[in-house]
């Protein structure tokens, strides 16, 4: 599969979370998807700030993302809170 492809597949996946997120005036884009399978974001909106967007990040995008593409070993955020 292209890099292409594999980024549209993880786009669409998170087509499944993201009602969820704009719920709170939030959104996440896609930026990149590494050699090593880590899934690259940008969270938009109020994500940016949300305390609970790693939380999110794990347990919504991650696992939405994984369900459709289990070879995915992670997802990063380029922005946003850290802890």
């Amino acid at each position: 599969m292209s890099k292409a492809e594999i980024l549209s597949k993880i786009d669409s996946a998170l087509d499944d979370v993201r009602p969820h997120l704009k719920v709170d005036g939030g959104n996440v884009e896609v930026v990149d998807y590494t050699e090593d399978k880590v899934v690259v974001i940008k969270w938009l909106g109020t994500c940016q700030s949300c305390n609970m967007s790693t939380m999110t990040m794990k347990a919504g995008l991650e696992q939405a993302i994984r369900s459709k593409i289990p070879e995915i070993t992670g997802v990063r955020a380029i922005n946003g809170i850290t802890v």
